[in-house]
């Protein structure tokens, strides 16, 4: 089986295990599904889950597009004539509760062939982030151990580099501060002496298939704490961070408007409520305040 084929099974399946256990997380709300076709060439299958118990908002995706590579990215890639395929699933899950963070995954493959048809290039890339709202530091630890044990299975470098990757990639350049507390991103892994595409096979999917324990049980443990009125627009307010980083920065986000994606599905990652308040600050030694100066100043959790 090729390689292309064997990750898109890969992500069918996990799109399935993720959204039945979000669902039984939530208790309330199901997935909606969409399936749509790109007119150049291949299509997915978005699911949202909206108003829920526990989730507002949030998306489980899966893609496989192919055709002519847009001249855009064909000189972002420095490349002519090329064609190019793409899979990947992408998830962002915008809980209620400003006590139970956003979370962010994304597992992806992409191919590139010359104007024969030849394949010339291919790579992953991917990774999984969190962005708390208030910082609990037992989850911060937990989420970047479930990380690390991943990365650990496959190369003793693996979580220290990307982890380092995803705090430098997931930084608000605008704001001078981090879109939350990283977790790994990894990108063009491609074959070498040390590790074929088989090898980085097997450790994106070791991700893949940690993301539900690195999440799931940080969910479970805040899901239920009381919470104010003042504690939801501070909420609101740092979500309006994360659209900042993902409208202004967010290389996903542009890949897929320069390549005629689904709006839709490319935009699920915007929250359904956020904030923007002139020079808002958080009150001095308050939790909001102690979220802001690790934001401005990431720390290593393990």
């Amino acid at each position: 089986m090729q390689m292309k084929d064997r990750f898109y099974n890969y992500i069918v399946q996990l799109q399935d295990t993720i959204t039945k256990a979000l669902e039984e997380v939530d208790g309330t709300a199901t997935f909606k599904e969409d399936l749509w076709e790109r007119p150049e060439g291949g299509g997915g299958r978005t699911r949202v889950i909206e108003n829920g118990a526990v989730f507002e908002k949030g998306g489980v995706n899966i893609s496989a597009v192919h055709g002519a590579l847009p001249e855009s990215m064909q000189t972002y890639f420095g490349v002519k004539d090329a064609d190019f395929f793409a899979c990947g699933l992408s998830l962002v899950l915008h809980p209620k509760n400003p006590f139970v963070p956003t979370v962010h995954a994304n597992w992806r493959y992409f191919e590139m062939y010359d104007k024969d048809g030849e394949l010339v290039d291919q790579w992953f890339g991917g990774g999984q982030d969190l962005t708390p709202y208030y910082l609990v530091e037992e989850d911060a630890v937990h989420f970047h151990t479930v990380c690390k044990k991943a990365c650990d299975l496959h190369h003793p470098d693996f979580y220290d580099t990307y982890k380092k990757r995803c705090d430098t990639y997931f930084w608000n350049a605008h704001r001078n501060e981090a879109r939350g507390i990283g977790g790994l991103f990894f990108d063009y892994c491609k074959a070498t002496d040390e590790m074929d595409m088989q090898a980085w096979y097997a450790f994106v999917t070791e991700v893949g298939n940690s993301f539900l324990n690195s999440y799931i049980p940080i969910v479970e443990s805040r899901k239920e704490l009381a919470y104010t009125k003042p504690q939801r627009d501070w909420q609101e307010i740092r979500r309006g961070r994360y659209v900042e980083f993902n409208l202004v920065h967010d290389k996903g986000t542009l890949f897929g408007l320069r390549t005629n994606g689904r709006i839709e599905s490319i935009l699920m990652s915007l929250p359904p409520h956020a904030q923007w308040r002139y020079d808002h600050q958080p009150e001095k030694e308050s939790e909001e305040e102690k979220l802001v100066s690790v934001l401005k100043n990431p720390k290593a959790w393990v």
